[in-house]
């Protein structure tokens, strides 16, 4: 069972300084700017120092970040974010290599390759993440009826007849894990 505090969003735990909810954005955010910054051929030890100043940025200015309503604000201000702190790791290393000038152009450019792949791989990764964490609060066969019906696209009855449940049944374990899941995701992901 979920504590009351599931019903905010993770915007709102982390905005009211919740210790946890920040180790879970670190723990979904760290790795995807690590994939978002790797291709620039980026030094790994320069890929690890930036995402961790952007992600202290977050902390820092999630006060300030008010969610207008439009799909993908919040993944465009973080975005707007790695941007700067890319432009300012630049100039504090006196460094201009080509893959760092790469990468400022087609951050700023919102019809580039890099920010529709951004918002792809935002969704997907970002979705797969909070499905782990909130995987353990789900009893086992809740959990595979929502996976067999919402992510492989099974019937109910399919999936019903394998985990010897009805058809209902199924329904309800998909509804209550979709919901628990739009609960986490609100202000982060546009659809779950």
């Amino acid at each position: 069972m979920t504590s009351p505090s599931t019903s905010l969003s993770l915007l709102v735990r982390l905005r009211d300084g919740d210790a946890e909810t920040w180790r879970r954005m670190n723990d979904l955010y760290a790795p995807l700017m690590h994939a978002w910054l790797r291709p620039y051929r980026i030094q790994p030890a320069d890929v690890q120092d930036i995402t961790q100043h952007a992600l202290t940025i977050v902390l820092r200015r999630l006060p300030e970040f008010e969610h207008n309503g439009r799909t993908g604000a919040f993944r465009t201000w973080l975005r707007g974010i790695v941007g700067n702190v890319v432009r300012e790791h630049r100039r504090a290393t006196d460094r201009q290599p080509v893959a760092d000038g790469a990468l400022l152009a087609e951050l700023v450019d919102p019809l580039s390759e890099l920010n529709r792949r951004w918002d792809a791989e935002h969704d997907r990764y970002l979705l797969r993440g909070l499905m782990k964490l909130v995987e353990p609060e789900f009893a086992p066969s809740t959990w595979a009826a929502f996976v067999g019906t919402a992510l492989e696209a099974r019937s109910a009855s399919d999936v019903a007849a394998e985990l010897a449940v009805s058809v209902n049944a199924v329904h309800i374990a998909r509804s209550r894990v979709m919901a628990r899941l739009r609960r986490e995701a609100e202000g982060f992901l546009d659809d779950v």
